[in-house]
């Protein structure tokens, strides 16, 4: 599936971002609001959406609101460079990545085929789940589950929980998490792997003892712990 959901209202922007893209083989549509963004999104038929923040009406962030209260799929968001704000608030709604404007066709296509890569199911060879305490995660259909209880998790967070379950019992570095979990090496002063860590704790459960089975092991990274 390679159906990517373009949403910004700079149409000259969009229309060159399409133009590289469907050159390297993808299938792009274009909404110019988040309106008619966030209807495209729900409609299930794309494999990705792109989002700017700064749009009349309803705003980026509005809209990331809007599909992720019905959707998990991958969102990467448009963002003002050193516009911090809106891209720690656009993780925290909920999105997987964010590239800064301007940003080249070919960053954008990068980035994208990153998540993509990360999010595409490969088929299932009747492997059994990786297992973690009450953690199970089954890979190849991207699903997890505490408990029994399915979690609902972003692209992003599946990707990252799963670095970490495979490493379970010793600390990961960030940059292991970025480079695995996001398809890029962690730039200076991102706050990314913070924001998506701090939401997987929330979505997870405790150990025996009541601690967060997520623990942040400093100057380490983070550790998923064993019961």
């Amino acid at each position: 599936m390679n159906k990517v959901l373009l949403i910004d209202d700079d149409v000259e922007l969009v229309g060159m971002f399409q133009e590289y893209l469907v050159q390297e083989g993808f299938d792009v549509t274009a909404a110019h609001d988040g309106e008619s963004g966030a209807a495209c999104a729900l409609t299930g038929l794309y494999a990705i959406a792109v989002l700017d923040v700064m749009m009349p009406r309803m705003n980026g962030l509005e809209t990331l609101r809007r599909i992720r209260a019905v959707s998990q799929m991958p969102i990467l968001m448009l963002t003002a460079r050193g516009d911090d704000t809106d891209r720690i608030v656009g993780l925290e709604l909920g999105a997987d990545d964010y590239v800064t404007k301007p940003c080249t066709p070919r960053e954008l296509t990068a980035r994208i085929r990153a998540i993509l890569r990360r999010t595409q199911a490969v088929p299932d060879n009747g492997s059994g789940p990786l297992v973690v305490g009450q953690l199970s995660m089954w890979p190849e259909q991207r699903r997890a589950a505490w408990n029994g209880i399915p979690l609902e998790l972003t692209s992003t967070e599946f990707n990252l929980l799963e670095v970490l379950a495979r490493n379970a019992g010793k600390p990961v570095s960030k940059n292991v998490l970025s480079e695995q979990g996001l398809g890029r090496p962690m730039a200076r002063f991102d706050r990314n792997i913070d924001v998506h860590m701090s939401s997987l704790r929330h979505k997870l459960g405790s150990i025996s003892d009541g601690r967060s089975c997520l623990q942040t092991v400093y100057r380490l990274g983070y550790q998923l712990l064993r019961e």
